[in-house]
């Protein structure tokens, strides 16, 4: 067997793929291309392409700066395509996040607190969102984050036209 070489797709360059089901129906699989949904997104749209029960991991295009988000659990970052600064704040305001809030939630304007720093991230690099830290993405050029969270309400779910499916047996 030959070897297969890897390839990195990116925003400006990505295959659509596709699946080969080996003895198994072709309608148990669906799937869709990060770099593909970011293309179509707006700046920080919230993008689900994965589900889990309440998780989600969502496509975000990352481009120019991001309003400020804090969620009251973990989220990671994973930077599949550029360089994304993340910038991190312990609110001085716990109330800023609701409890049993799901996913993140906007902020309105900069959090008052105690600046945590900042990750300069590129492709493959992940980034922990502390539970409670408020965050803000800033990217000079466009990027593409997978974020993964509980789906919240800023995720968006538009599965009917982001998915590919597999053609049924004939």
């Amino acid at each position: 067997m030959a070897p297969q070489p890897t390839r990195f797709g990116s925003l400006q360059h990505f295959e659509k793929g596709g699946v080969e089901v080996i003895k198994d129906d072709p309608r148990n699989y669906v799937f869709s291309n990060v770099f593909e949904v970011a293309s179509k997104a707006k700046p920080y749209e919230k993008v689900a392409v994965g589900k889990n029960i309440e998780y989600v991991i969502e496509a975000i295009r990352a481009e120019g700066t991001s309003g400020w988000r804090v969620a009251a659990q973990d989220e990671f970052a994973l930077v599949m395509d550029g360089e994304v600064e993340v910038r991190l704040v312990r609110p001085d305001d716990p109330a800023l996040v609701p409890p049993g809030s799901r996913g993140s939630i906007p902020l309105p304007g900069d959090p008052a607190g105690k600046k945590m720093g900042r990750v300069r991230a590129r492709r493959g690099h992940m980034t922990l969102l502390p539970a409670g830290a408020a965050y803000q993405f800033h990217a000079a050029n466009p990027s593409v984050i997978l974020l993964q969270t509980l789906a919240g309400r800023d995720t968006v779910e538009r599965w009917a036209q982001i998915c590919q499916t597999t053609p049924r047996p004939a």
